[in-house]
């Protein structure tokens, strides 16, 4: 069993590190994994709300992903594992799903998620075998940055165009990314941290006054959450393997090697520990975590950066915590009531929260470039990133036969394809 060394409390109040090895007493260690089981809370049942699954089953997914991320890492990285927003653009497109409620072709989204999990699971055991150069040299920051901010602005147009079907419904989108703007600029400390869940909350209440009070709107309706029990078997699927889905799937792997890379990078920053060491065993980790949750209707997981975010403003890196994160989430899954709660959030403040949270992607890819400094007067990286931006973005599909690669695919093969090729010059 993994032994942790204890650190005091004092150490903390000093000013110091609390490191991946450490930990602080117990109560205190349940308190920080309640604020990363919060952190991650938005994202990881948005997700899925928006491709149509469980969002119960994604949370216990998440849960036991963790948990078989820190035992494939051997206790050694920090990290949370939550839906990842990388799949949903392929997911609609395998599934045509046009939401909302529940998504009534999983199942074969399920096959392609295995599908890229072992995919993401064969990468992995070969970084372990060879280390991470490859990797690096395949895609250096200015592939990763482009395919990163892909993501969110290939799926700008899911709260703008599907997910407000009234003039009140786009108010209520207005009002509610208002909200989060607000509670991120002027509180502070822990409300701040929770940014998404407070701006949440609070353009519900607004909602419920302008719908169910003034008679503008659809009335929330919370009958679904005082009839659901407190415990009880989440929404399970189970997968079918369709050749379609899983080449058009398959590939989000790419997607996450560079998100998993650009978070062990930035945590080794932090703590000072090179954690390269455990690249592969990471990917491994990450990539059977996905095909556990696929197997029974959970989203594809990743490393979330907003634990990341977390681990950095409290500068505790401490593995325990994440130990005590995923077994709340495994104990949150299987509350229907939870589910319940979830699902009774209008759809108008689920698409303002979610323009948030895709922009946030698009600027986290912007921001690799920065952290990076990028030389956008090299004409290489100037072309590499337009053109990955524009081919996302307008969600550019090439055909083959039967098999179409949409906007996010191409936007990631196209990026690593161009890089290469352009990169020979300066090689030769």
């Amino acid at each position: 069993m993994f032994q942790w060394t204890p650190k005091s409390d004092a150490a903390l109040a000093a000013g110091g590190v609390i490191g991946p090895d450490e930990r602080l007493p117990w109560p205190q260690t349940a308190m920080l994994g309640v604020q990363h089981l919060i952190a991650m809370f938005g994202a990881t049942v948005l997700a899925p709300i928006l491709m149509g699954f469980d969002p119960n089953v994604a949370v216990l997914m998440s849960g036991i992903g963790t948990l078989l991320f820190f035992l494939f890492t051997g206790g050694k990285v920090p990290s949370y594992l939550g839906s990842s927003f990388a799949f949903i653009g392929v997911v609609i497109a395998a599934t045509g799903y046009a939401g909302p409620g529940p998504n009534a072709n999983i199942g074969v989204a399920l096959g392609g998620i295995i599908a890229c999990g072992l995919l993401y699971f064969i990468i992995g055991a070969i970084v372990q075998a060879v280390g991470t150069g490859w990797i690096e040299r395949l895609m250096p920051p200015v592939v990763t940055g482009a395919v990163v901010a892909v993501i969110g602005l290939n799926l700008a147009h899911i709260p703008v165009k599907n997910m407000a079907p009234t003039p009140f419904d786009a108010w209520m989108q207005a009002v509610t990314f208002v909200c989060v703007g607000l509670v991120a600029v002027f509180t502070r400390g822990m409300v701040q941290r929770l940014l998404i869940l407070m701006g949440l909350i609070v353009a519900s209440v607004v909602y419920a006054v302008l719908a169910n009070g003034l008679g503008l709107g659809k009335p929330l309706d919370l009958s679904g959450v005082a009839n659901a029990p407190w415990f009880g078997l989440p929404q399970f699927s189970t997968p079918v393997f369709s050749a379609h889905a899983m080449l058009l799937i398959a590939p989000v792997a790419v997607i996450l090697v560079a998100e998993n890379l650009g978070h062990i990078k930035a945590v080794t920053a932090m703590t000072g520990k090179n954690l390269d060491v455990y690249m592969g065993r990471a990917f491994m980790g990450d990539g059977v975590a996905t095909m556990v949750a696929g197997s029974v209707g959970g989203t594809g997981v990743t490393t979330y950066a907003e634990n990341i975010g977390v681990m950095a403003a409290t500068k505790i890196y401490s593995t325990a915590i994440f130990v005590v994160a995923g077994l709340m989430a495994i104990l949150l899954g299987f509350s229907p009531k939870f589910g319940a709660l979830i699902q009774a959030i209008p759809l108008a403040v689920m698409g303002g929260v979610s323009i948030v949270v895709f922009g946030l992607i698009a600027v986290a890819g912007a921001k690799i470039w920065v952290d990076n400094r990028v030389d956008f007067s090299d004409n290489k990286n100037l072309l590499v990133a337009a053109i990955t931006l524009v081919l996302g973005t307008g969600d550019f599909t090439l055909k083959f036969g039967d098999f179409a690669l949409g906007g996010i695919g191409t936007a990631t093969f196209g990026a690593i394809g161009l890089y290469a090729l352009l990169n020979r010059r300066r090689s030769a």
